[in-house]
């Protein structure tokens, strides 16, 4: 036999020697390996939809993702420019014995199906155009890593949509209808007068004398998706809005500014904390022109400097409690600030059954909580855009292909691989 043709077919057998051995794909997620952490949850994900099931190894290099060895997938990495290794068979059941060690606080969870995510945005309008000068930290980031969702907005909410998806994120919303508390500053620009038309004129359409009464309809459809089991997700003032239109139920918080009439002089006795997810004995805000909505949030004015506003994120038991360890995978346990119209929580206003991901210990602050209502769950993550410190009103869009490894964005996309986990694994 030619002596090139037999070196050409060992080298063949070889390879298909060691593939047959390589029957899973690890996408390790430590700092020093990944080259593109946030678009390996996009890969994880789009593998998920392939009817394929996935590993998330907890805790295990930066909480790395695991499935068997496709060609396809091998291909989508490379693609993607996702940092990728093969691994044997014996190897992998090897990294699993490890995990399963009741000494190392690790712990290896199966994902099943790619869950169906919706976002509450009004993004755009009929011309295609952006309503709102701002972009959305979730909607940029699902772009990146290119997985799906679904753009819904009050109308659908009013008009049970939700049942449909396993994940909601609530764009940076004002719940309460003071339209961001944007007056003072904004009131004569195009984009808030348009905000407000079109606000109204929805308000109108779906039966409501009121956008604060639209709102609160909206919430309350929303807290009935989380306790038939829904996973939902909000930034910034999606957050304390969010809470404080539920403790406001049927009392009228808004000025004439915002509603045509006055609110009520005792809406703070009136407020019924019962009714909120995270917080409770918060004081709102009276003046109207103020661009706060309680004191919820960071103050205006506190002194922290941004260079050195950072916040830590708690370790957990992986095997006790998978949950919170799944919230909270990173390369990293320290991540950094970034401020928003809700910058942060103070701890003294969180609920004490509410579980606190990550915090600013020295500001007895909150950036990242978790909690349970009825059969589903809820996440609030403070702050706007985890890689522009303070994002402005028509600032523009932030490019995360220059923040491929970002801790902050991490932190959203682990809640939206959450819902993939097994039933059992998800219990909090």
């Amino acid at each position: 036999m030619n002596r090139k043709i037999f070196w050409s077919i060992a080298g063949l057998l070889l390879m298909l020697a060691v593939q047959a051995r390589a029957a899973y794909l690890l996408i390790p997620m430590d700092e020093k390996t990944q080259k593109n952490h946030l678009k390996a949850y996009g890969i994880t994900y789009w593998v998920l939809s392939q009817g394929v099931e996935a590993w998330w190894l907890l805790n295990y290099r930066g909480g790395s993702f695991a499935f068997t060895y496709d060609k396809r997938f091998e291909r989508e990495c490379l693609t993607r420019g996702v940092s990728f290794e093969i691994i044997p068979d014996a190897q992998f059941n090897k990294i699993l014995a490890d995990i399963s060690h009741p000494e190392i606080n690790q712990e290896a969870v199966k994902l099943e199906v790619a869950p169906k995510i919706a976002v509450y945005t009004p993004d755009i309008n009929e011309r295609g155009d952006r309503i709102q000068p701002w972009d959305d930290a979730v909607t940029l980031v699902l772009t990146y890593a290119e997985i799906p969702y679904d753009a819904i907005y009050d109308r659908e909410v009013l008009n049970d949509i939700l049942p449909k998806y396993d994940w909601l994120h609530l764009h940076h919303e004002d719940f309460t209808g003071q339209y961001g508390r944007f007056y003072r500053s904004y009131s004569s620009t195009t984009w808030y007068r348009e905000n407000v038309r079109r606000s109204e004129e929805l308000a109108r359409s779906l039966g409501f004398n009121k956008v604060s009464q639209l709102k609160l309809a909206v919430v309350k459809r929303i807290r009935e998706y989380v306790g038939g089991g829904g996973f939902m997700f909000a930034m910034c003032s999606a957050t304390d809005t969010y809470d404080i239109a539920l403790a406001a139920d049927g009392v009228d918080i808004c000025a004439n500014i915002y509603d045509g009439d006055p609110a009520d002089p005792q809406a703070q006795q009136k407020l019924d904390f019962s009714k909120t997810f995270a917080f409770r004995n918060f004081t709102l805000v009276k003046n109207p022109l103020e661009y706060e909505f309680s004191d919820i949030d960071r103050p205006a004015n506190s002194p922290i400097i941004p260079e050195q506003d950072y916040f830590t994120l708690f370790d957990f038991s992986a095997k006790w409690d998978p949950v919170p360890t799944m919230l909270t995978q990173c390369h990293t346990r320290t991540v950094k600030g970034f401020m928003g119209q809700t910058t942060a929580f103070k701890r003294s206003l969180i609920k004490p059954e509410v579980l606190v991901l990550g915090e600013n210990k020295p500001l007895a602050e909150a950036r990242y909580i978790h909690g349970t209502f009825g059969q589903g769950t809820w996440t609030f993550y403070g702050g706007h855009d985890p890689e522009d410190y303070r994002h402005y009103v028509e600032d523009p869009d932030t490019d995360l292909n220059l923040h491929p490894n970002s801790p902050g964005y991490r932190l959203i996309l682990n809640n939206i691989l959450f819902p993939a986990a097994k039933k059992k694994e998800r219990k909090t």
